[in-house]
Order: C-alpha cells, then sequence, then structure tokens
C-alpha cells in the first residue's frame, strides 16, 4: 500500500491541505493514521478508499495507481439533500426538513443511498463539530469502530461512534464528557435502537 500512500500524500499537498484537515473531514481521530497510511505503515480497506478518491479530487483509478494522470472528479456530481434532523420512526426520503444540499461522487453515489445531516451539540468533538455536515450511507447495521447515525428511544438522530460486542452494542461520544450510551440486545428491541447510516464523509464550512 506504499504506492497508494504516496499518491494520497502527493494530491493531499497539490491541494495545500494538511494531514490534520484530511483526518478530520475523513472521520480520523488525529494525524497520525493520516501520517502512517502516507507512508505504508497502515493499510487502506478498498470502500475508504472512496472517502479519499472523493475528499482529494481525484479518482480510486488513480490513488489504486490504475491510472497515471491524476483526474478530477468535480465534474462527476449527484446533488443529494442536507436535513437539519433525521426523526425517528420517518424515512428519509419522507423527511421535509431540508436544509441544504451537498453534491457526492457519482462512484460514491453507486455504492448506496445517501443523506446529508447536519450536526447538533458537542458530543463527537473535536473530529466533528456542531453545525458540521456529514455525508450519511444510508444502512441498518454497521461495524465496530464506525460513526453511526442512530435512533434512541424514538427521538431524534445521534451520532455516535459504534462498538458491538456479544450482547449488545456501544454508542460513543468523541467528546469524553459525554458517558458512552449501552444497551444489551433486548434494550436494542425494546426501546429500540436503529441504526439508519454510516458516516462516510464530513464537510465543514469556515
Amino acid at each position: 500500500m506504499a504506492d497508494i500512500g504516496k499518491r494520497i500524500k502527493e494530491k493531499r499537498e497539490s491541494l495545500g491541505m494538511t494531514q490534520e484537515e484530511l483526518a478530520s473531514k475523513l472521520g480520523y481521530r488525529n494525524k497520525s493514521s493520516i501520517a502512517k497510511i502516507e507512508t505504508g505503515t497502515n493499510d487502506i480497506v478498498q470502500s475508504k478508499v472512496v472517502e479519499f478518491a472523493n475528499i482529494l479530487d481525484t479518482t480510486v483509478a488513480y490513488l489504486m495507481g490504475w491510472e497515471s494522470i491524476p483526474k478530477s472528479n468535480k465534474r462527476k456530481g449527484v446533488t443529494i439533500n442536507v436535513l437539519g434532523r433525521v426523526a425517528a420512526g420517518i424515512p428519509i426520503e419522507a423527511i421535509e426538513g431540508i436544509i441544504d444540499t451537498e453534491e457526492i461522487t457519482e462512484e460514491l453515489a453507486r455504492t448506496g443511498n445517501f443523506f446529508g445531516l447536519q450536526i447538533h451539540g458537542d458530543s463527537m468533538i473535536p473530529n466533528i463539530c456542531d453545525g458540521d455536515i456529514v455525508i450519511v450511507r444510508q444502512q441498518e447495521d454497521a461495524e465496530t469502530g464506525d460513526i453511526v447515525i442512530a435512533t434512541v428511544n424514538g427521538t431524534d438522530a445521534t451520532c455516535k461512534r459504534l462498538r458491538k460486542y456479544k450482547d449488545g452494542i456501544e454508542l460513543i461520544a468523541n467528546n469524553p464528557s459525554y458517558d458512552p450510551m449501552d444497551f444489551s440486545t433486548q434494550e436494542i428491541i425494546e426501546k429500540p435502537v436503529r441504526i439508519i447510516g454510516k458516516v462516510v464523509e464530513l464537510r465543514r464550512k469556515f
């Protein structure tokens, strides 16, 4: 993966983007994750390459070394709605609280249905801050370590990091001021607790 790390570094530097900025956009906790990827110390799962390509305005084919000329992906865009909130029990497509739109690549759009969500509160700082927009792939399950959008007790959706264990799940805030939210398998059914999407990208406006 050293070659893909080298291409990521070259594209990042050509955009004048720091490792901290790239880490923030991709939801990594700090720049060390980017540094390890760029040096080839850490591998990248193929699904994550799409997110790197999108943020770095290039193509997966270039990052993977399948084409030698870095191409922009900005011309290939799909518009998605940004929601101010997601209410429990209401299908995403039926929500009327559209506050903005964002554009994602056609390549990413082909991997599922997407929506944007404006974050409220400070539970996910410093990576995700109040007012940030996250791009979310609609899905009902996710893996440990993924940042998800979930509804609990029929309330509006919350953004947290998921941890699965044998008898339940934990929804974890990045902000240490917030305690983890633990739910047994029975509580997941009874409350209920529902995952409605996985965060795949962060958009921040200054």
